[in-house]
């Protein structure tokens, strides 16, 4: 017992010299804030060849007063930055639906015929679910049939935006017409005439939750920023939450841009920022540059910069393309991120709000969240709260991918039936399909028999075993083993991981290595085992990458033993 006292106290005293390190390195790099940030600047070292040179991380640990290594491992955890990446010129998905779709063996075979294969490398995910085939070359995505026009693309040729199908059911919040700048950001006159306290109260009338996946209400995020003393506070955008098969984010820094940014402005209006950042994901490069634009518009306009329209309130705008790394959708590890520390989860308490960017309060929201909050302004919290379905208020934006004969991007109203998303809008399935997974890597695995059980809201989902998550649907064919897919899942967090908590670290790699042994030799996986390994990770992961992943499997296990009791002995 006094053995196991004495651990306790040393990994305790161990977690709060990590997080005092931690601590430290926030206020250092916010010394130069955002206008000259590390994070940026291993970006910009990684440039011409890939990756961050030795000599570039001892030049930028110097200027900010870091430690050589804990730049050197910030870069080298980023896809993006890493010296597996020099070289590299084009890249092909690796997402869920492309896997399931069975489109990237073609595309690689393609690709070889135009690059060594030292030059190919991998993505995940460029959200073109829609139709695959999806890859990345200098600094633009392609997908469908744009890999016969690799010659052309190669010599510079510029090809058309891809298409996809957008439409609504019910209460169109996002997907309406785009009435132009000058009507639209009539909302921020209005916003900016009210006190932020009645500001306030509509969002938390608006019931408005977090639509990411945890489903936490925006109004207790932004109160808890508003209340905590700081002359510095931070509205920052989670464009990073790269759930495969998820490209609703996409959709909205794409093709409403202002939507997302007015709702961060209002945002930062509540809670007394006067910074918003918006942390893109390198996979979406397109979405980088509209976004890009659009501040730029504005602040031409005189929508943000000092004294907006006269209120006395100034509101600034930075952009931040992320490097390849998943887990940076955590909101902590994002926060780490843009302070150019390794992006690990944090510990929580003390929570962003209070100690966030730089060690300032910061509320952080994803995408869809925060595109939401001009509607509920304009037309009052409790318009947005009739809308849906008991505490799950407002529209959800739904991506099918290419498995529906009509994949793209549809709202729908909160308590829609899942059918309804499936037959109506997605015309049901081209081909015959056996699950759909919910929610991104770690939302549910939903048998088709179960479409008729569920419909698109935070409650159902969680009482039938499954998650919403961002209502990404990728869904798994026939001739798909699921044993298979549950070696993808392993292998994605284990890729992932940041590698803070052994849970998920050692985890995912364990349960990678003992699927991937019974799928390749007569192994039989002892299912206690299994069951005790998947458990430790639900219970003991610092985050949901972790915490996660479980809940597919075990839907696998509940739903699919038929399939899969071939690979277990017991």
């Amino acid at each position: 017992m006094v053995v196991c006292n004495i651990l306790y106290i040393t990994v305790d005293l161990l977690v709060q010299e990590i997080a005092f390190m931690s601590k430290n390195l926030s206020e250092l790099s916010g010394r130069k804030g955002l206008r000259e940030n590390l994070f940026e600047e291993l970006g910009i070292a990684a440039t011409e060849t890939g990756a961050v040179s030795k000599q570039d991380a001892e030049k930028l640990a110097q200027e900010f007063l870091f430690g050589t290594a804990n730049v050197y491992g910030a870069a080298t955890f980023y896809d993006f930055l890493r010296p597996e990446n020099k070289g590299k010129k084009v890249y092909v998905c690796n997402g869920s639906s492309c896997l399931t779709a069975g489109t990237q063996q073609a595309l690689k075979e393609k690709l070889n015929g135009a690059f060594t294969s030292d030059e190919i490398g991998e993505m995940c995910c460029l959200g073109r679910c829609h139709e695959n085939s999806s890859f990345h070359y200098a600094g633009h995505n392609y997908s469908g049939n744009d890999i016969n026009e690799i010659a052309a693309i190669k010599e510079g040729a510029s090809l058309p935006m891809d298409k996809y199908n957008v439409a609504s059911v019910g209460t169109a919040v996002l997907t309406c017409d785009f009435p132009g700048i000058a009507t639209f950001y009539k909302t921020l006159d209005k916003a900016l005439k009210m006190s932020p306290d009645a500001l306030l109260a509509e969002l938390k009338t608006s019931g408005l939750r977090g639509r990411g996946g945890a489903g936490f209400p925006i109004g207790f995020k932004l109160e808890s920023c508003k209340n905590t003393v700081g002359d510095v506070k931070f509205i920052v955008c989670n464009a990073d939450e790269g759930d495969p098969g998820a490209y609703s984010d996409r959709y909205l820094l794409e093709e409403r841009p202002h939507a997302v940014l007015l709702g961060m402005i209002i945002a930062g209006y509540v809670a007394g920022a006067n910074t918003g950042v918006v942390y893109i994901r390198g996979e979406y490069p397109e979405a980088i540059a509209i976004t890009q634009a659009a501040i730029d518009n504005i602040r031409a306009l005189g929508y943000i910069g000092d004294n907006i329209l006269g209120s006395g309130f100034s509101y600034n705008f930075k952009v931040i393309k992320a490097q390849g790394a998943y887990i940076c959708g955590e909101e902590t590890a994002l926060l780490s991120s843009i302070e150019g520390q390794r992006p690990e989860v944090r510990v929580r308490p003390p929570y962003p709000t209070q100690h966030g960017l730089f060690n300032k309060p910061t509320v952080v929201n994803n995408v869809e969240t925060l595109a939401c909050i001009p509607w509920v302004i304009e037309n009052g919290g409790s318009a947005f709260a009739a809308i849906g379905k008991g505490r799950s208020t407002g529209t959800k934006l739904v991506s099918l991918d290419s498995f529906f004969n009509r994949p793209g991007i549809y709202e729908v109203d909160m308590g829609t039936p899942l059918r309804v998303v499936t037959d109506e809008l997605g015309g049901g399935f081209r081909s015959g399909v056996k699950a759909m997974h919910i929610g991104g890597p770690l939302g549910g695995l939903v048998p088709i028999d179960k479409i008729d059980s569920l419909s698109i809201d935070f409650e159902t989902f969680s009482q039938n075993g499954f998650l919403l998550g961002h209502a990404s649907v990728v869904c798994l064919p026939n001739n798909y083993p699921v044993i298979s897919y549950i070696e993808h899942l392993f292998q994605f967090t284990a890729h992932e991981s940041c590698g803070k908590c052994f849970p998920c670290r050692l985890g995912s790699t364990r349960g990678y290595e003992m699927v991937g042994k019974a799928l390749n030799s007569d192994y039989k996986m002892d299912r206690t085992l299994f069951t005790d390994l998947i458990t430790t990770m639900e219970i003991g992961s610092l985050c949901a990458l972790g915490g996660g992943l479980p809940l597919p499997i075990r839907n696998a296990l509940e739903y699919f033993d038929s399939e899969l009791k071939q690979y277990f002995e017991n």
